[in-house]
């Protein structure tokens, strides 16, 4: 059972800001994702500069500015995985930034949902446990409260098909069993990731602002898995654009 002792208190014992400090003319806005050949591919497309690095014990974050359009903007590159990505986005809010896009792949339940389909969360369901250290116990949070109809008009401006729905966030990928799927699906679940109702919390606990959303990667909906597109290497071409998308949003609330 997870512990539901939640403490609103925003400051721990170990914080954020006792190891890192505000850096001057840290862009308010940050773009991330969780694909290493996706963020490598949109870091040199954009001649990102090296500006500082964080990290967790056995890895480096570099965090790179880069400019498009005119609006300065952070990027790094996320964890897998809800209680280190969070960790991570903690570390980029104490630099200095305000707002941060987010995007990453997701595996579908819904088998009409096509490779790298556009996914915009409404609701999570929190299957895992870093949530639970930012928001009082629940089954479910809201995520994206803000900025959803701005990035649908990106979408249909750029002729993007979409789907919004709910997330099931588990952080036990290798336990996602065919009752599980069943289940979630049977609770209006389209898709299935590792963090997004941990960064919904965290972005409500810190007021900070998040969007989230996904590309649609590997197929639960089926008898047998069918990865599709999950691999990083797979699909690169439509990754870029999906990428420039989450660029293009990071501009339009960048003020």
């Amino acid at each position: 059972m997870i512990l539901e002792e939640f403490d609103p208190n925003k400051t721990a014992v170990i914080n954020a800001f006792d190891m890192i400090k505000p850096i001057e003319g840290f862009p308010r806005i940050a773009v991330s994702c969780f694909s290493q050949v996706t963020f490598e591919r949109l870091r040199k497309e954009l001649n990102g500069v090296l500006i500082t690095s964080t990290g967790m014990a056995n890895l480096d974050i570099p965090v790179y500015k880069a400019v498009y359009n005119g609006t300065e903007i952070a990027l790094f590159m996320s964890f897998v995985g809800a209680a280190a990505c969070i960790a991570i986005l903690e570390d980029i809010f104490a630099m200095g930034a305000e707002k941060i896009v987010l995007f990453g792949t997701c595996g579908v339940l819904d088998a009409n949902i096509k490779d790298c389909g556009i996914i915009i969360p409404e609701i999570a369901v929190r299957d895992e446990g870093t949530s639970f250290h930012y928001a009082p116990a629940s089954d479910e949070i809201k995520v994206n409260k803000k900025y959803k109809e701005e990035f649908i008009e990106i979408l249909n401006d750029h002729k993007c098909t979409y789907t919004v729905g709910k997330v099931w966030t588990t952080d036990a990928a290798y336990r996602e069993t065919r009752e599980k799927v069943n289940r979630r699906k049977e609770n209006g679940c389209i898709c299935v990731d590792m963090e997004c109702s941990a960064v919904a919390a965290l972005a409500e606990f810190r007021e900070k602002e998040v969007f989230h959303f996904f590309y649609a990667a590997d197929n639960l909906d089926k008898e047998e898995w069918d990865p599709r597109s999950l691999s990083n290497t797979a699909n690169v071409l439509e990754k870029d654009r999906i990428a420039l998308l989450a660029m293009e949003l990071a501009v339009k609330i960048s003020g």
